[in-house]
């Protein structure tokens, strides 16, 4: 498509052509200002509404603003749910709030241009929905220097929740009463297209405005082709027309761009990984810290008017395609996991500048620097290839123990479909146990999350209660279910913590009782007397150790508790 053709029918412009923006400085509204504002422009104008969607940690409630609505919050989520819908989701760190002020430019531009809902050439303009500021807690722990490494604004927010979370690390595990409000948000509209604004830390480098995709190899077909064959080259295009080159995230494979970058792991614990498993196109902007406020929000601005008119010229088509990617997960045979980056490297133009390693005037050591005056633009490695090291077969059903409630929660909150058993039943189903584990000396968000997970599965008539629940894999959120529910996966609840109960042992023996009973349990166990010998005749310790000697016996003999490290979900095939 030729520059003049485009020029023609997008339906938004950047800049301060149209208005004179209040935005546009190096400051960025308060949340009380933020939400005074929108209520305002609510009420003056009828394309444009606000809704209280719930409650946040720190006690005021999440807002979310939509523009091409149905006037009242029936037929706006109807619409959303019927039509072509865009979500774009601010602040989750309120101390990078460059999508807070794009998104107030962006509504002063649109209502100065008459309030267009159509193109010239007859496109509908999508509903677009934006959560003002997600992390309303750290909304109001306000200060101008907990980002010791940003260029502004003067004052912005906190990274932290009320409750200290990385809200952008609680999408699948929930800990936050944010995360509950952002999941019924999120199902509420069911968006086409997410964006997740964000300001970048790492390496000194040309760019103002890079981006995070959704990984490829996680993607179904249709939503790979659709997003990097499709979406970002009109990205790329779009906003250099808009005077930004658009480069994706830096994230950096050794110490220096010189070394390469690598394409971002993005996880179901993040907003865009989350988003992912629900086959919406995913992008995280970032643009970068060290360039000014008001040159960061002009950025933002303009990858937000380059998604809107990609989403208004190939609504149907994405709409064809999201339906193609849950019928694909509906239907997976297998279900892949734990993925790896690889060392096969492309290469990319990257435009950058020298570095060198002075020695620091006080700490008297080495430091990085970069010399903005030698400007370079070369190729450099870019690793973005990443393969799974697991996968699965695909159950027929999962099965899981009603007094899961906090499991179940969560899965009614992402409209997971299930039965209630309503009586007691025996069925034959595969069955999870943990064989081992690591868990980190120190705690992240809220968790000692656990890895390294070695989990054994055996099949098994296990009696089912009235309240268990009976999951069906084909289903829409079938890739929520496979991350959630699968132990081994990266950010599964048993990683997450959700299971340590069933990983602690509950019964034991006293030496002086059980040691008169083992002679009676190795007389009847063959196999077990055979490697007990063994064990007792190449392990020194073990055989100067009688509590050693005496659990060997008891954890293989029937004493032993049937349901130690045994997780309360099942598979049925």
């Amino acid at each position: 498509m030729n520059h003049i053709l485009l020029s023609t029918i997008l339906l938004f412009v950047s800049g301060s052509f149209f208005c004179q923006s209040n935005w546009t400085g190096n400051t960025s509204p308060t949340y009380p200002e933020l939400v005074e504002h929108l209520q305002q422009l609510d009420k003056a104008h009828k394309e444009l509404s606000m809704y209280n969607m719930g409650p946040s940690d720190y006690g005021l409630p999440i807002y979310l603003f939509v523009i091409n609505g149905g006037k009242d919050s029936i037929r706006t989520f109807a619409k959303a749910l019927a039509g072509t819908t865009i979500l774009i989701n601010n602040a989750i760190h309120p101390g990078e709030p460059d999508g807070i002020n794009a998104c107030l430019i962006w509504l002063d531009q649109w209502i100065a241009q008459g309030k267009p809902l159509e193109s010239k050439n007859g496109d509908k303009l999508p509903v677009i929905a934006f959560i003002p500021a997600y992390n309303v807690g750290g909304m109001m722990n306000r200060s101008s220097t907990s980002r010791a490494n940003q260029n502004g604004p003067e004052e912005y927010g906190f990274r932290g929740s009320t409750r200290n979370f990385d809200l952008n690390r609680d999408f699948i595990k929930m800990d936050s009463e944010n995360a509950f409000t952002f999941a019924k948000i999120f199902h509420s509209l069911d968006p086409d297209v997410f964006i997740d604004n964000h300001v970048s830390n790492g390496a000194d480098y040309q760019y103002t405005l890079t981006y995070i995709a959704s990984m490829k190899e996680r993607m179904s077909p249709e939503m790979k082709e659709l997003t990097y064959e499709k979406c970002i080259p009109f990205l790329t295009k779009n906003v250099e027309q808009q005077g930004w080159d658009l480069f994706p995230y830096v994230e950096l494979k050794g110490e220096t761009p010189a070394q390469g970058i690598h394409a971002f792991n993005d996880l179901p614990r993040y907003a865009m990984g989350y988003a992912s498993l629900f086959h919406s196109i995913s992008f995280t902007v970032e643009t970068h810290m060290l360039k000014p406020f008001p040159q960061r929000v002009q950025a933002t601005l303009a990858f937000m008017e380059g998604i809107i008119s990609f989403t208004t010229l190939n609504a149907l088509e994405i709409e064809d395609k999201r339906s193609a990617a849950k019928l694909w997960a509906r239907n997976l045979e297998h279900y892949a996991f734990n993925y790896q980056l690889t060392e096969k490297a492309d290469s990319i133009s990257f435009k950058g500048y020298e570095h060198s390693f002075p020695v620091h005037p006080i700490t008297g050591l080495k430091e990085l620097s970069y010399d903005r005056s030698k400007a370079y633009e070369r190729m450099i490695p870019w690793f973005r290839t990443y393969v799974p090291t697991d996968s699965m077969k695909v159950p027929l059903y999962y099965v899981v123990g009603g007094q899961e409630q906090d499991v179940i929660d969560r899965l009614i909150a992402n409209h997971v479909i299930f039965e209630t058993l309503t009586k007691a039943s025996i069925d034959t189903l595969h069955v999870f146990s943990v064989k081992s584990y690591k868990s980190p000396s120190q705690p992240y968000e809220g968790h000692f999350k656990l890895g390294q997970i070695e989990v054994g599965e055996s099949k098994r008539a296990m009696d089912l209660k009235p309240g268990d629940i009976l999951i069906p894999s084909q289903q829409d959120a079938a890739l929520f279910l496979h991350a959630s529910l699968q132990p081994r996966a990266e950010d599964s609840y048993l990683t997450w913590n959700f299971f340590d109960s069933y990983l602690q042992q509950k019964e034991y023996f006293s030496n002086y009782v059980f040691k008169d009973q083992i002679a009676e349990i190795l007389a009847g166990n063959r196999t077990l007397k055979e490697e007990y010998e063994l064990r007792k005749a190449t392990d020194e310790k073990f055989r100067n150790s009688e509590w050693d000697q005496l659990y060997f016996i008891y954890s293989r003999s029937p004493y032993f508790e049937q349901t130690f490290m045994r997780l309360p979900i099942y598979q049925k095939f």
